[in-house]
């Protein structure tokens, strides 16, 4: 699915197939890198089935669909600018795309706000930060399933680091006055995500 929506998406504006093929090819490459053990093709089609239930409630799908293909291409988990890294490939492929100023500046905002998911006055950006973060809400097994994956995304650090740096993750979210900004996210996964979160904070 995320495939042809995206090849969907990018037909809008005129591209040659091949132009077309050359952007998704450089979409799937990044995120099938075997490195990536939750921040991959999986996640983008799980995160995309979270977005669709929400999509009448989006203002501007296709930007938000161009952040979402490109929020997490750059992935680095020694890496603390990711977010960053991931917009600005988002802007030269934009550009490239023929997006306009005004929508490329939007969704590099929307990306940067995946980093720390802070509420946004933009309700579009809300609504994705949430859904990135839909995760959190899941049955219990998926969210361990989650975290066993990040785990391995961080297997480069021995425990005595990696521990440490999940357990303020896991604190900032559970000291949030709220971890969904929308009320949709907010009343279907809140309830859960802090019952997950502070059962893995209890494991570590």
């Amino acid at each position: 699915m995320i495939e042809s929506t995206y090849i969907e998406l990018i037909e809008e504006y005129g591209l040659a197939s091949e132009d077309i093929e050359i952007l998704w090819n450089e979409i799937e490459s990044n995120y099938s890198n075997p490195k990536r053990h939750y921040h991959n093709l999986d996640h983008l089609e799980d995160l995309l089935e979270q977005l669709i239930l929400v999509q009448d409630e989006i203002k501007n799908w296709p930007v938000l669909l161009f952040t979402f293909y490109y929020h997490d291409i750059v992935y680095d988990s020694t890496k603390n600018d990711n977010e960053e890294k991931s917009a600005e490939l988002a802007v030269k492929r934009l550009i490239e795309i023929g997006l306009k100023e005004n929508e490329i500046n939007l969704c590099y905002s929307q990306i940067v706000a995946t980093k720390g998911h802070a509420e946004s006055q933009d309700s579009d950006t809300n609504f994705f930060t949430d859904a990135d973060l839909s995760i959190l809400g899941r049955p219990p097994a998926d969210y361990k399933s989650y975290y066993e994956k990040i785990r391995k995304e961080y297997a480069v650090y021995p425990d005595s680091i990696y521990i440490e740096g999940r357990k303020k993750v896991v604190q900032d979210f559970l000291s949030m006055h709220r971890i969904y900004k929308t009320e949709y996210f907010y009343a279907k996964y809140e309830k859960q995500a802090r019952k997950n979160l502070a059962r893995e904070l209890e494991l570590l």
